[in-house]
């Protein structure tokens, strides 16, 4: 089967900061890439390693599977191409984990009788059948719900609103330490300029039917379904369909800006980047 293309979209959390997201699209393989919020001052050319890493990944993971790599081998080679290329751009080395770039990445080619999906972090898809309830691939549900709780006892514990913007400065130590232990045993994985990751990536084969729908996201655009309840699954894809992505971009910033400090809603910042990407599978 091959992926048919039929929306996307991709905003900025802040219009005067660079998009961290990065998608990509083939006739069999698309991916969605949210680079990790830049805790340091950059290493890289340019004001966001994020944006870079999240960018030249979906680049090098399209590239490689048009020439009809396997998925986990196109893996293999844009980790191992992000490593080469971060240590002949960066300043200097990193002194501390958290300052290497990072991403979610969630990576689907087209197979036979569906489609095979690997992911690292907290992007997502959602599949729609012609006949029955939609699929969640991926763990961005449960990690959103996770970042929720932890963004709530943060906040309470300095006595801050959740995503005030005077609150960053004091979250910044345990966004660190909690960034320190990414692609290491203590804790998850990450796409990187690390190949090791891909012996973590976590997959999934998919079986679907031509005419399955097939939503690839960052959470920041989840965040309409896991976090602001504004749809279930099954809705917020047959929304995507029938009204466009565009107008449930307007849809998420509105929840947004309804509750900008995330007292309702706990987050680290009013607005993330939010992406996504429609395909259509036959």
């Amino acid at each position: 089967m091959e992926f048919t293309f039929l929306d996307a979209l991709s905003l900025p959390g802040d219009p005067a900061k660079p998009n961290d997201d990065a998608w990509g699209q083939t006739s069999t393989a698309a991916v969605v890439l949210d680079g990790a919020t830049n805790l340091c001052e950059p290493l890289l050319p340019g004001d966001s390693d994020a944006a870079w890493l999240a960018r030249f990944a979906a680049r090098r993971l399209m590239a490689h599977a048009q020439d009809g790599r396997p998925a986990r081998a196109s893996l293999e080679a844009a980790l191992g191409e992000a490593q080469r290329s971060f240590a002949g751009l960066r300043r200097r080395p990193p002194t501390r984990n958290h300052e290497n770039p990072h991403a979610s990445m969630m990576f689907v080619t087209a197979a036979q009788d569906g489609f095979d999906a690997l992911w690292f972090g907290d992007c997502g898809a959602l599949a729609l059948p012609p006949a029955g309830p939609a699929q969640i691939v991926g763990d961005a549900f449960d990690k959103r719900a996770a970042e929720a709780r932890r963004v709530r006892m943060l906040a309470d514990a300095k006595g801050l609103a959740p995503a005030a913007r005077a609150s960053r400065p004091e979250f910044l130590s345990a966004l660190r330490a909690a960034r320190d232990t990414v692609n290491t045993d203590k804790g998850g994985w990450l796409f990187g300029p690390d190949p090791k990751a891909a012996e973590h990536v976590r997959s999934a084969h998919v079986a679907a039917a031509p005419g399955t729908l097939l939503l690839l996201a960052s959470d920041g655009f989840l965040a309409l379904a896991c976090d602001f309840a504004c749809h279930d699954a099954d809705g917020l894809i047959a929304a995507a369909r029938d009204k466009g992505l565009e107008a449930l971009g307007i849809q998420l910033r509105a929840v947004e800006n309804d509750d900008p400090d995330g007292r309702k809603f706990p987050r680290f910042k009013t607005s993330d980047d939010a992406t996504a990407v429609l395909l259509r599978l036959g």
